[in-house]
């Protein structure tokens, strides 16, 4: 699987409540519309400290959306290019999220094979 990581924080001003109210009632169709058809996943992760007072991370969210491969992945990029789509993204995006903030990249995923715990 090829996976596009963002890391999202909210715009100023905007709850955590309310953030994540938009986000998953409103924002996440949008996602779902325009990601069917080329993704395999969209995921959010909502972030939140462990510990009282460990330092509150530069992000709100992290979203990944899981792709078979990057010619998938490039392939649905262009779909999000076209003007109607990419303005509706834009214009929920500056209601939800600080713009500039936005950090995405791609992750190559290696998993470990965990057995039973040894005595």
């Amino acid at each position: 699987m090829f996976t596009r990581v963002t890391l999202l924080k909210r715009r100023p001003g905007l709850t955590v409540e309310a953030f994540r109210d938009h986000y998953e009632l409103h924002h996440r169709r949008i996602g779902e519309r325009v990601l069917s058809g080329h993704a395999l996943r969209y995921v959010r992760r909502y972030v939140a400290p462990i510990d009282a007072g460990a330092p509150t991370p530069d992000f709100d969210v992290v979203m990944e959306i899981g792709f078979a491969d990057r010619a998938a992945h490039d392939r649905c990029l262009a779909a999000l290019a076209e003007p109607a789509v990419a303005q509706e993204i834009a214009q929920d995006e500056e209601r939800l999220f600080d713009r500039a903030a936005i950090l995405s990249f791609t992750v190559e995923e290696c998993e470990s094979a965990l057995g039973p715990r040894d005595a």
